[in-house]
């Protein structure tokens, strides 16, 4: 999916520097593709908890060809290649770590590593009275220009990223802040950096570096670096950024002093997600991070490749031409040769189009069988938010009992474990596993557990039939109870003084619409305005009875209807049974291995086979046309709970667009597990451009799913996604990035002295502290760890699902050609039979 703009509405326009974070956690996370550091330095024992592999193709060097062109998908040509400014996004920082400067690196655990090609060594040398880093840089870095990197360059970015200058329009001043003073050390090689007051995040600044003709004034800054870059210090440089395609051409750095880099050329094309499989079978990418649907689509080709049978034999098998009998061909023939010309001449343009259809989808089968699907964890998380400034979220005890009714573990497993991925939810807000700073915190809020959820609820205040009672009456009270035995009463007299007016025969026909609109109006369902019933009203579970009177017992589908303004309903209910396909949750969607294909598991291998009939549950949030049944009743599930007159409902916002399926897969998981503890959900799905901006960003949602990027300086990076939102002197409520609006003075605490420590143990206990008293605030809900799919041609190594890790783009190249041995390997790897 496409990045997010910058989000806006009620978060505190008038603070500059809340401001650009939020864009940045806009353009960085919610949904879609999130580029993100991940790790922490410390030693090896992090808690061990299951870690995906990088699977790049690892070759050494000497078996890598020299030379070729590498076409890497992106999902938009960069808005400015200056990484520090609030509309960067993710291909901006692709470049960014091609042609610029990076002092540390993320190893395959996420943890940060000094790259040698531009630090010798960096640590801390003095401590008292102040803290001071010593950088020694490696004697052989310079700028594309012949300048030595060295203290001007720190010095320019330090004052253009410390928040003094406000001409400066910088995205983020982590750390910067913090440092006192730059100066050279005993030569041009050292750079001392001196601290006002301890930072143990150090590790995180200077990384992109970025020259100080970029950095050195404001206009250069905000505009010069947008489109051009005035000097680079990087494996490649940037040639050109191609103003009508969006293509970025990076070529060798011939004053490069590290190892050369194997490609020629590498360029960044911009194709959207949903285009991508195009792009694949047309041969136009050499990489591209995927979707499930393509990656399912590559699988197939592979399994054809392997039973021996070519793109034609492929679309006759399971393509376009997989419904084509002997007996429909014959009766074809003869139609197109037949003496009705008219109809002759429609049925061989019909064939001619067909078999233009059959040899498109030839060819793209057998080019994609010259790719393989590497697949890994992404470096984020997926999130249940559960907003709590206001509403019944703003409750403690309701938040925890959305937690404790989601099962984390089935969610998970959904998503993950059909693709052979690590399926465990994370036990953290703030580091992944593997990563040093990891430990499982979720007891802090506890397991999925449904008494415990109803206990909450009941503690709150939200009670079945609470919904029913006039504010201020306590439920069974007396009152209540004989008002209720008296209208009941009165209804039962009408309706039988009614039936007995009916004639005999008025059992076996419908009844007259004036008749059906007062037995609508009995039983609770009826229109308010033009008689619109919102499918999903009736979560399962929740089914109304409907009184005797309200429908004849031998109308087919008496009961509860949907209803919708009769001009519209053929319509809307197309559109209904597209929605309710979309949301259908299928266990074991995808298996990337050509053997799972052949069991029938995914939409290609069902694809030329018939496959059994489900319910159609509909779909919240959709209209149906009059008649259609309300969704099918989940067994146990409990009656709607309200409070003081109101019911229960939560307001559910996910994106719509083509590269969220699974989002709103998972949406629907959690739907029905709400529904079991009494929580009604209103599903609100709105397109992906305007998700993040208009509802995320400015509060507008109870419930929302997206993602946030892991960090490898949790103390630095991850405070203003949890501090606690403060009143700003409009009135509005300044947030930063925490869109859940929940946090604590304590968690604000923890944060900043672990940031100020430079006891690298202490340090990392207190993140984990206040990961503890995050999962208790009960703000934001870890499902699960996002999976990492990317299509690349089978020769292409040392490039693929990184995981963790930065890559290497000196070492992304073509394999050489290969022995006998290393062709089979590569073979076995091509159709899917390489081990998991």
């Amino acid at each position: 999916m496409s990045q997010i703009g910058a989000p806006h509405g009620g978060t505190c326009p008038k603070s500059p520097r809340s401001r650009t974070l939020r864009t940045v956690a806009a353009l960085t996370s919610a949904v879609l593709a999130v580029t993100a550091l991940a790790g922490c330095s410390a030693d090896d024992d992090a808690d061990a908890a299951p870690v995906a592999v990088q699977d790049n193709a690892p070759t050494p060097r000497d078996l890598v060809a020299d030379g070729g062109t590498l076409r890497w998908a992106v999902d938009a040509a960069p808005t400015t290649l200056n990484a520090f400014q609030a509309d960067a996004d993710a291909t901006t920082s692709r470049i960014a770590g091609a042609v610029l400067p990076a002092l540390y690196t993320l190893d395959q655990r996420g943890r940060p590593q000094r790259n040698p090609d531009y630090l010798e060594s960096a640590q801390v040398v003095e401590t008292e009275p102040k803290q001071v880093v010593l950088y020694k840089l490696n004697q052989q870095a310079v700028w594309s220009d012949g300048r030595e990197i060295g203290a001007p360059d720190f010095v320019a970015q330090w004052r253009a990223l410390s928040g003094r200058d406000t001409a400066y329009w910088t995205a983020r001043n982590s750390g910067y802040e913090r440092i006192e003073k730059i100066e050279r050390g005993k030569n041009d090689l050292e750079v001392r950096v001196t601290f006002s007051k301890p930072y143990a995040d150090w590790q995180s600044l200077f990384t992109p570096l970025y020259p100080k003709q970029v950095m050195g004034s404001p206009d250069s800054f905000n505009d010069g670096a947008r489109t051009t870059l005035k000097a680079t210090a990087g494996p490649f440089l940037l040639k050109s950024v191609d103003a009508k395609s969006g293509d970025v051409t990076l070529i060798r750095n011939p004053r490069w002093w590290g190892q050369a880099t194997k490609l020629d050329t590498v360029v960044l094309k911009p194709v959207p997600r949903a285009d991508r499989a195009d792009a694949l079978a047309a041969g136009a990418l050499d990489l591209a991070e995927i979707d499930r649907s393509t990656a399912e689509r590559i699988s197939l080709a592979l399994k054809d490749a392997r039973a021996g049978r070519n793109g034609a034999q492929a679309a006759l098998a399971h393509g376009p031409g997989s419904s084509i009998t002997p007996s429909k061909a014959l009766k074809s023939w003869a139609l197109a040769h037949g003496s009705d010309e008219e109809k002759a001449e429609e049925v061989r343009a019909a064939r001619k189009k067909n078999q233009e259809a059959i040899a498109r989808y030839a060819s793209a089968q057998d080019t994609l069988a010259t790719y393989v699907v590497r697949k890994s964890l992404e470096p984020a998380y997926t999130q249940l938010s559960l907003n709590g400034e206001s509403g019944p979220l703003s409750d403690e005890r309701v938040r925890r009992a959305v937690a404790r009714a989601i099962d984390r573990q089935e969610l998970a497993e959904s998503v993950l474990k059909p693709l052979g991925l690590p399926a465990k939810p994370p036990g953290s807000h703030l580091a992944l596993a593997g990563q040093a700073a990891y430990k499982d915190s979720s007891d802090a809020l506890g397991g999925q557990d449904t008494q415990e959820a109803r206990a909450l609820l009941a503690d709150a205040g939200w009670v079945p039939g609470g919904a029913e009672q006039p504010a201020g009456t306590k439920a069974g009270s007396e009152a209540e109870k004989k008002e209720g035995t008296e209208k009941d009463a009165s209804e039962k007299d009408a309706s039988e003084k009614k039936e007995a007016e009916k004639p005999a025969k008025s059992t076996a026909t419908p009844a007259p619409a004036d008749a059906k609109k007062k037995s609508d109006e009995a039983s609770g369902d009826a229109p308010s305005d033009e008689g619109l019933y919102i499918v999903g009203d009736d979560k399962p579970g929740d089914r109304r009875a409907v009184p005797a009177q309200a429908a004849p017992a031998a109308v087919p589908g008496a009961g509860t209807r949907v209803l919708t303004p009769a001009p519209a309903a053929a319509l809307q209910g197309a559109a209904l049974q597209a929605r309710a396909e979309a949301l259908d949750t299928r266990p074991g969607a995808l298996d990337t291995r050509p053997e799972a294909l052949e069991a029938g598991t995914g939409s290609a291998a069902r694809a030329g086979a018939p496959q059994a009939v489900k319910p159609d549950r509909g779909a919240a949030g959709a209209y149906a046309p009059r008649g259609t049944a309300a969704p099918a009743a989940v067994p146990g599930a409990q009656q709607a709970l309200g409070k003081d007159g109101k019911a229960l409902s939560l307001r559910f916002v996910l994106p719509s667009g083509p590269g969220s399926e699974s989002l709103r897969t998972v949406g629907d998981r959690i739907v029905r597990m709400l529904d079991a503890v009494g929580i009604r959900t209103e599903v609100t799905k709105v397109p992906d451009e305007s998700f993040f901006k208009d509802h995320i960003a400015s509060g507008d949602y109870d419930l929302a799913l997206y993602s946030w990027p892991a960090s490898a300086f949790p103390a630095t990076d991850a405070r203003p996604i949890f501090a606690k939102p403060e009143p700003a002197s409009d009135g509005s409520l300044m947030v930063e990035q925490n869109y859940s609006r929940v946090g604590t003075d304590r968690i604000d605490q923890l944060f900043d002295q672990a940031a100020g420590t430079l006891d690298e143990e202490e340090a990392l206990e207190l993140v984990r502290q206040a990961d503890a008293r995050i999962w208790a605030a009960a703000g934001s809900i870890p499902l699960y760890q996002r999976p990492q799919l990317v299509a690349a041609r089978a020769d292409l190594v040392n490039a693929g699902a990184w995981g963790f890790a930065a890559p290497r783009y000196q070492d992304i190249g073509f394999e050489k050609d290969a022995s006998p041995k290393k062709a089979d390997k590569k073979a076995d790897e091509r159709t899917g039979e390489k081990a998991d």
